[in-house]
Order: C-alpha cells, then structure tokens, then sequence
C-alpha cells in the first residue's frame, strides 16, 4: 500500500476531518530544550530546521498578539518527581534542575509577559495549569510546535482535543529524531486528534488575526 492508498484508505473509512483553525488561539512551544539541539546531549534529535520553523511561526504569534506559551520539563529529584517515565527513558536526566541541557533553545528565548510552565511528564496538560490557564482566556485552540512529533508533541495534542481545545500542528516546526516516528505520528495525529497544517498556512492564518 502506498502512501497515498493509506491516506484515502483512512479518509474513506471516515478519519482525517479537518477541524479548522479558531478564533482566539494560543501558541505552544513545546519543550524546545538544548537537550534536542546539543551534539552532546543523548537527545540529540537533529531538529535545526524545526527550531527555525519554530522561531518564524512565534515571531508570527507575536506579531498576531496571541498568547505564546512555552513548555519545559524539569525534574527536582528525578526518580521521584519523574516517576516511572524517568524509569522508562534514563535519558531524561538531561531535564534535571541543574543540568544545562534541560533550558530553551537560545533562539526561544520568552517575553517578560509569556508563560513558561514547568511540567514531569509528556503531555503540557497533564499535571499543569494550562487547561484552566487558556479556559480562563477563552482560548478556543492551539497552534503546536517544538519537540518531539511521536512524545510531547503528541501527547499534548491528544490532550489538547480531550480539554475541548482544536489542536493545530504545523508540521514543519515539530519534529523527532528520526524521520520514521515523526511521519508516523503526525500521520496518526492528523487522522484522529488534530489538523497538521504547513507553516505557510498557518502564518497566513496569523497574520489575518492581526489585520
């Protein structure tokens, strides 16, 4: 089956709507660390060309005046705070307080009125204020990027669409450490859970927001 097959094979089986984008929404950068930027680090994920992606639709999100939020994890004291997923992935040190890999890309640096949540495991909803956070702004979807597709990525926008919030991928400014996971993902992600737009799509969506 080629890919092509596969996509009208979900789409005529009735997956893959197409959701649109909201009127009031909020970016989230999602845990954009030097953790997937820095050759040294074991997480390593070759994700130049995401973070510029990423760095555009911000700018973007700025210029729009929508909230823009970033996402970190960080662990106190990892195998109790990072629980059974700091079990499952030992790489995940690299997210310790203390450990330099653990902070924003250089490039993300937030603005002094954006929010920066700190959170354990995968999914920005999970554990955190962000739900109530974007309630209480009448936020009625999220614009996602940042790392990685098959991980944080996927499990915010899942829980996105769970919180009753429309997930927006931009599919250039996500990605994973291996081109196989992160096809997969956006793939699934698109079928069932969210719309995967190009970033010139959704640049164009922002900047009518600002007009």
């Amino acid at each position: 089956m080629t890919d092509q097959d596969l996509h009208d094979d979900y789409r005529g089986a009735g997956f893959s709507g197409r959701l649109g984008f909201g009127r009031k929404p909020a970016l989230l950068v999602i845990d954009f660390a030097k953790a997937y930027l820095d050759k040294a680090s074991p997480l390593y994920a070759g994700v130049e060309d995401t973070l510029a992606s990423t760095c555009r639709v911000l700018e973007a999100s700025r210029a729009a005046g929508i909230p823009c939020i970033f996402t970190r994890v960080v662990f106190e004291q990892g195998l109790f705070d990072g629980g059974i997923f700091y079990r499952k992935v030992p790489a995940l040190w690299v997210f310790d307080s203390t450990c330099p890999f653990g902070q924003l890309a250089d490039d993300l640096v937030p603005e002094p009125d954006e929010l920066v949540i700190s959170k354990n495991y995968a999914s920005a909803f999970f554990g955190t204020s962000l739900a109530a956070t974007l309630t209480a702004s009448g936020i009625d979807s999220v614009v996602l990027t940042g790392v990685t597709t098959s991980g944080c990525v996927r499990a915010t926008g899942v829980d996105a669409m769970q919180n009753g919030f429309v997930p927006i991928v931009v599919e250039e400014a996500v990605g994973d450490r291996d081109e196989r996971p992160h096809r997969a993902n956006l793939f699934d992600l698109g079928a069932k859970y969210a719309d995967v737009v190009h970033e010139d799509e959704v640049i164009d969506y922002l900047k009518d927001l600002s007009s």
